[in-house]
C-alpha cells in the first residue's frame, strides 16, 4: 500500500509505562507489508524513559509524533492517581484530538486522557483496581467499572492488561474489517473477539468496606446468602432501625444494603460456576436468587455477561 495511505499510529510512553501496555499496540499495528499502518513510539522527549516493572524505553520521537498521528495510544503507567503527566503532554493530546486524531487509553492511561478534560461527560473505564480512584479524581467522567473497553468515537479506553489487546483488535475491526482483525488475532495467538461490554473479571464485586460499623452483620449475612435477607432482617441483626442501617451502610461500603447483598450473591455464584459442575438452577437456589432466570438477569446486569459464558471462560480446555 502506498505510504501516503498508511494510517499513522503513535504510542505515547509516559514515565512508569507498563511494558505490556506499550507492546500491545506497537505489535498489533506493527509496521509491516500486510498492515496499512506506520507506528512511532514517542515520549514527552526523545531518549530514555523510565518505565514500570524494571524496564525502560528508548524512544526515537517526541511529542511531534502526536501532531503526525491519526491514532494515539496512551499505555498504562504506574501511580496514575498521583501527579498528572506534564502539561506539554496534555496540550499535545488535546491538539491531536482537535485535529481529528483518535485517542485510545489502555488501563491507567485513562488517567492521562481524563486529565486533558476530553473524557468529561463521557463513559470511560480503566483497570478495575483504579476505577474508583479515576472516578474520585475526575468526577465528571462516567466511569464504568464493569466493561473491558469503551468506544466513545474519538476517545477510547480499556481495562487493564489483556483488555488492551481487545481494544486494539476492536479498532482494527473498525478500520479494516473482521477478516483483518481475525488475521491479526491468529498472528498474536489471541481470542479474535471479546465484547467491550463483557465484564472485567475482578476478584470480587463486593466492595471492600470503607468503615467497620456493621462488619459483624456483613459477615453474618455472607454466611446466610441462601436465606431471605431483607433490609429489616439486616437492620434487626445490627440492632438499629432500617433507616439508620441503610444510611450508615452506604457510608461503610458505598452500596445500599440490598445492592451489597446482590453483589455478594453474584460473587458466590461466580465461584460455584468456576469450581463446581452445579447447574444454573441449583446455583441460583443456593445463593438465594431463586431461579436460573433470576440469576441470569442479575448476572447480566452486574457483570455484563451470562452465567454460561462466564463458566466457559473459566473452564479448562475451552
Amino acid at each position: 500500500m502506498p505510504a501516503a495511505r498508511l494510517r499513522r499510529v503513535a504510542v505515547l510512553v509516559l514515565e512508569g509505562a507498563k511494558p505490556l501496555d506499550v507492546g500491545m499496540p506497537a505489535q498489533v499495528f506493527t509496521t509491516r507489508a500486510s498492515m496499512p499502518y506506520e507506528v512511532r513510539v514517542c515520549g514527552a522527549e526523545t531518549g530514555l524513559v523510565t518505565g514500570g516493572d524494571g524496564l525502560s524505553y528508548h524512544v526515537a520521537h517526541g511529542l511531534d509524533a502526536l501532531a503526525w498521528a491519526d491514532l494515539v495510544f496512551i499505555p498504562g503507567y504506574r501511580y496514575p492517581d498521583r501527579d498528572d503527566p506534564p502539561q506539554a503532554v496534555l496540550d499535545a493530546l488535546v491538539a491531536a484530538h482537535d485535529r481529528g486524531a483518535r485517542l485510545a487509553a489502555i488501563s491507567t492511561g485513562a488517567f492521562a486522557l481524563a486529565a486533558t478534560g476530553l473524557l468529561d461527560g463521557r463513559r470511560a473505564t480503566s483497570h478495575w483496581h483504579y476505577t474508583r480512584a479515576l472516578a474520585a479524581k475526575h468526577p465528571l467522567v462516567k466511569v464504568d467499572e464493569n466493561v473491558l473497553f469503551v468506544d466513545e468515537g474519538s476517545v477510547l479506553t480499556s481495562a487493564g492488561a489483556a483488555s488492551g489487546l481487545d481494544l486494539c483488535l476492536h479498532i482494527l475491526r473498525s478500520d479494516l474489517g473482521v477478516a483483518a482483525s481475525n488475521h491479526a488475532a491468529r498472528r498474536l495467538v489471541a481470542a479474535p473477539y471479546r465484547s467491550g461490554g463483557q465484564a472485567q473479571y475482578v476478584p470480587r464485586s463486593v466492595p471492600e468496606p470503607l468503615g467497620e460499623r456493621f462488619a459483624a452483620t456483613r459477615e453474618w449475612a455472607l454466611n446466610r446468602l441462601g436465606e431471605p435477607l431483607t433490609l429489616d432482617v439486616l437492620a434487626r441483626h445490627a440492632g438499629v432501625s432500617a433507616r439508620t442501617f441503610s444510611r450508615r451502610f452506604v457510608d461503610d461500603t458505598g452500596y445500599t444494603p440490598m445492592q451489597w447483598v446482590m453483589r455478594a450473591r453474584i460473587d458466590v455464584a461466580r465461584e460455584l460456576l468456576e469450581r463446581s459442575q452445579l447447574g444454573v438452577e441449583q446455583i441460583a437456589a443456593d445463593v438465594g436468587l431463586g431461579t436460573g432466570a433470576n440469576l441470569r438477569l442479575h448476572f447480566q446486569r452486574v457483570l455484563g455477561t451470562t452465567p454460561g459464558e462466564y463458566r466457559r471462560t473459566f473452564t479448562r480446555g475451552e
